[in-house]
């Protein structure tokens, strides 16, 4: 079909023309884009991903190509052929690179019709997702989502290329394996040879990572596929990608340095020079300081100013001996009535977690001298801001009466477990907050070329075990390969709960990118976390047999980590959810609506599987 166009070395990509084009003979492919017909004149600007070029029909000049150019329509596919011309000045697009030239059509070709679309690519006002995923072919059209699927690709390469530079290999690993169930619940795989035996798809590819450092190769990583049964959100998929890796005889700064290497590698391709290295915070301290173990430090921390309140002041404020005080501190908030300024104080106490009190309010009565220690508090917190009388603070504290909470989990002494409870909801209030007045602050209104609009955070010393009361038992916080700290090893069996794992996070701007931990490699220790865990031997031995083996026969010491490869290019691109940045994503209900997936299979599919359905 394509014979007519001859040397296909001459054709262009409709957004290469340049004015260094001017006089030469082109031919250019893609579709109609948009159509205006001023008679003797229609002017068509053809599109294809590299961007648009606009195309001339005079009547004048060819009386067929013109008539042919009046059955035009949005979408068709063409080859057009022609002279590319300079455009007269006031004529000019500066807002496109072929701005400066146009192409004086010679020939068309229709390569394909398209029927009446459900919406266009170049329509302003968008339909709603659904819509939109169900014609993703033609959502994909979109300039912004091939901006952003172009994003994900350089990204991906740049990536690969930092790591292969850096010694790793990169090594697949398989999709059908072991169900060995954590956490999210396994994609099971019926296997037809196999009557009544299932492989899953792998939740991330940890114990074979383990085992390629076993086998001698000391750098892996992979850009690979991961599948989790879970309920989704905007940041979840049930199909994602991770940039996965393991290093052998690592440490834990070295882990941290490659992965910033690979993030300055990933950030720069889309015009973001990222200042090395990053912040580094204890999960206590990001407790204590944020409430949360994900913080956003576009935001100031908080600061406990329980110092600030002598007893007879707590007793006046009915604050409870033992409760952390707190100052939630926005920034750059304006000026607030007395009206909103009580509004936003029920807004802090609407779900019954707190109790808040109007730092403005205080600071007119025998509580003035309180609120002025409390500016020295916050003006001495490292990671807090000095308070300016444009910014809003709240002081909270834990509700009038303490409640039980479920166990914090190995960030005691330095935190209670009842205070864990007002620390995250504090946190959780700060989110809040800043979000309901993001419009008023503007701190998360940063331009996404510069650096400081991305807030980089290496979280450590995560908990080992987290209290599941449901169970009766701990559970891995982490993952159960996960090492132990070394000086806290003696407490496995008598205090679990306190214990501290060799595990990590990377935080940016609120959202965890990654996970990662130094690995167990002895048998006898991997041994003990599965009896802390409350797994039998035979129990072990059943789900982790040949890993426990594997571990007996030289392995060395090892670590790693893996990101969300979806996450990154999501922040990079502005994105609200990880199906801008996916080509094909699942809704929120776990369906892909372009391909009508999952759907009922046949009664002999069903019988070759060994599987009956119940009604």
């Amino acid at each position: 079909m394509l014979d007519f166009l001859g040397d296909l070395q001459r054709t262009h990509m409709c957004g290469a023309l340049r004015l260094s084009d001017a006089g030469q003979k082109a031919t250019i492919m893609g579709w109609v884009n948009k159509r205006r017909d001023l008679g003797n004149l229609i002017f068509i600007d053809v599109r294809d991903r590299s961007g648009v070029t606009q195309v001339v029909f005079d009547a004048s000049s060819s009386q067929p190509v013109h008539e042919k150019a009046e059955t035009l329509r949005n979408e068709y596919v063409v080859a057009i052929t022609g002279h590319v011309a300079k455009r007269d000045a006031d004529t000019i697009n500066k807002n496109i690179p072929t701005g400066e030239v146009e192409l004086i059509a010679e020939d068309v070709k229709v390569l394909n019709v398209s029927a009446q679309l459900p919406f266009l690519p170049s329509d302003t006002v968008l339909p709603n997702e659904e819509m939109r995923l169900k014609y993703r072919y033609i959502d994909l059209r979109r300039d912004k989502m091939q901006y952003q699927i172009q994003m994900r690709h350089d990204v991906a390469r740049a990536i690969r290329d930092y790591l292969s530079g850096q010694g790793f290999l990169e090594i697949e690993t398989p999709f059908m394996t072991r169900s060995t169930p954590e956490g999210a619940r396994d994609y099971l795989v019926p296997s037809r040879v196999h009557g009544g035996q299932f492989y899953a798809l792998p939740q991330s590819p940890q114990l074979f990572k383990q085992i390629l450092m076993i086998s001698g190769f000391d750098k892996y990583f992979q850009i690979v596929r991961c599948f989790r049964d879970e309920d989704l959100r905007a940041d979840r998929q049930p199909e994602f990608t991770q940039i996965d890796l393991e290093m052998s005889f690592p440490t834990q700064d070295r882990v941290f340095a490659v992965v910033e290497g690979f993030l300055k590698a990933a950030f720069h391709v889309a015009g973001v020079d990222l200042p090395l290295p990053f912040l580094r915070t204890t999960y206590d301290e990001a407790i204590r300081l944020y409430g949360s173990d994900k913080p956003d430090m576009r935001l100031p921390a908080m600061t406990d100013v329980s110092s600030a309140f002598t007893p007879e002041q707590r007793q006046t404020l009915a604050i409870n001996d033992s409760d952390p005080i707190l100052a939630i501190h926005i920034p750059n908030f304006g000026q607030v009535s007395g009206t909103e300024r009580r509004g936003i104080i029920d807004f802090c106490k609407a779900d019954g977690k707190l109790k808040p009190f109007d730092y403005y309010r205080l600071q007119k009565n025998e509580f003035a001298e309180a609120m002025k220690q409390v500016d020295r508090l916050c003006q001495e917190n490292k990671y807090g801001a000095p308070i300016d009388e444009n910014d809003f603070i709240v002081i909270v504290t834990g509700p009038s009466v303490p409640g039980e909470h479920k166990s914090s989990g190995g960030i005691k002494p330095e935190v209670k477990q009842h205070d864990y409870a007002v620390y995250t909801a504090a946190g959780q209030l700060r989110i809040d907050l800043a979000k309901k007045y993001a419009d008023r602050h503007k701190l998360f209104a940063g331009d996404r070329k510069q650096a400081s609009s991305y807030k980089f955070l290496w979280v450590t010393d995560f908990p080992m075990f987290e209290r599941d009361d449901e169970n009766n038992r701990w559970a891995a916080a982490h993952h159960p390969f996960t090492s132990p700290h070394e000086k806290d090893m003696d407490k496995l069996e008598s205090d679990p709960g306190s214990v501290r794992a060799n595990a990590y996070d990377v935080v940016l701007n609120g959202t965890e990118l990654g996970s990662g931990s130094i690995r167990i490699h002895r048998q006898d220790i991997q041994s003990l976390i599965f009896k802390a865990l409350g797994m039998s031997p035979e129990e072990a031995q059943q789900r982790f047999g040949f890993f426990l083996e594997a571990l007996t026969y030289g392995t060395p010491p090892h670590g790693g980590i893996a990101l969300g490869l979806d996450r990154i290019v999501m922040i990079l691109a502005g994105g609200d959810s990880l199906r801008d940045v996916i080509p094909f994503p699942k809704t929120a209900a776990a369906k892909d609506l372009m391909m009508d997936a999952p759907t009922p299979v046949s009664e002999s599919q069903l019988r070759d599987l060994s599987i009956k359905l119940r009604s």
